[in-house]
C-alpha cells in the first residue's frame, strides 16, 4: 500500500464510520477498485485507522469521561451487549458474508428503511431530545437494532440510529448516542482482530499506517460534528436517497459476481 492509497482508505474510514452508510461496505468496495489485496498489511492497516475512528470520538465526546455521566456509560454498555454476544459466537460466520452482492443488498435495503422511517415520523415528536435522557428500555431496543449492522452493507451507525429513532428518540441524540456506542463495539471489533491477526503488523508498512491513521481521525472527528449540525435542520433522507443509489450502482458494476 502506498501513501496515496492509504490517504483515500482513512479518509473513506474517517467520513463514512459515523454516518449511516456503512463504513465496512464502502471499505470493501474502495479496497477493490484500488486494486489491494487482503494481505497481512492491509488487515493491519484496517485495523489501525478504526482505531483512530475511536479515538476521534474520545476527542469530540471528552467531557462525557467522567463519573458524572455513569449512568450514560450503563446504557451505551446495555446497548453493546447484544451485538457483543452475537458477534463473538459467529465472528467467522458473519466474516463469511462479506461479498458485493450482500453490501450493495443491503445499501438499498437501509436506505429504503431510512426512507420509510422519516415518512413515520412525519407529524411526531420525539419523546427524548437529549442523549443524556435516554432510557435503559431506549437503550437496550437500540442495541437489539444493531445487531442488524453484522450484516456487511447494513451500517452500525444506520442501524443503531433507526432503533433510536422508533423508539422516539430525537435525531440528533440518536446520532451522539451511535457515536458513544461505536466505542465498546470498535474496541471489541479491534481486540478480536488484534488477538487473531497481530502477527499481520510485521507486514505492515509504518508510514501508510500513520498516515492513514491521522486521516481516519481528523475525517472522523469533523465527521460528528457536521453531522450534528445537519441534523439540527435536516432529516435522514439524503443519506436514504444515497444509500439506494449507491447500492443499485454496485449491482449494476459487479452484476454476475
Amino acid at each position: 500500500m502506498d501513501i496515496l492509497q492509504s490517504i483515500i482508505l482513512g479518509l473513506i474510514e474517517g467520513v463514512t464510520e459515523f454516518l449511516p452508510i456503512s463504513s465496512t461496505g464502502h471499505l470493501i468496495i474502495a479496497s477493490d477498485w484500488l486494486g489491494l489485496p487482503q494481505s497481512d498489511g492491509n488487515k493491519a492497516f484496517e485495523v489501525i485507522i478504526q482505531l483512530a475512528a475511536i479515538l476521534a470520538v474520545t476527542a469530540n465526546y471528552a467531557d462525557k469521561f467522567n463519573p458524572r455521566h455513569l449512568q450514560l456509560w450503563i446504557k451505551v454498555l446495555i446497548a453493546f451487549i447484544p451485538i457483543g454476544l452475537v458477534g463473538l459466537l459467529f465472528h467467522d460466520e458473519i466474516k463469511a458474508l462479506f461479498s458485493v452482492g450482500v453490501v450493495a443488498t443491503m445499501f438499498i435495503v437501509g436506505g429504503v428503511i431510512f426512507l420509510a422511517v422519516e415518512y413515520y415520523l412525519i407529524g411526531r415528536q420525539p419523546r427524548t431530545r437529549e442523549l443524556e435522557d435516554i432510557s435503559y428500555r431506549q437503550a437496550g431496543v437500540i442495541g437489539l437494532a444493531q445487531v442488524f449492522a453484522l450484516i456487511p452493507g447494513t451500517s452500525r451507525a444506520g442501524s443503531t440510529i433507526i432503533g433510536a429513532l422508533l423508539v422516539g428518540v430525537s435525531r440528533k441524540a440518536s446520532a451522539e448516542f451511535s457515536f458513544l456506542l461505536a466505542l465498546p463495539v470498535m474496541l471489541a471489533a479491534s481486540g478480536l482482530d488484534l488477538l487473531k491477526h497481530y502477527q499481520d503488523f510485521t507486514g505492515a508498512q509504518f508510514w501508510p499506517l500513520m498516515v492513514g491513521f491521522v486521516t481516519a481521525f481528523l475525517a472522523a472527528w469533523l465527521v460528528m460534528k457536521w453531522l450534528i449540525a445537519f441534523l439540527n435542520r435536516f432529516t435522514f433522507n439524503a443519506f436514504g436517497v444515497y444509500r439506494i443509489l449507491f447500492g443499485a450502482a454496485l449491482l449494476l458494476l459487479y452484476r454476475g459476481m
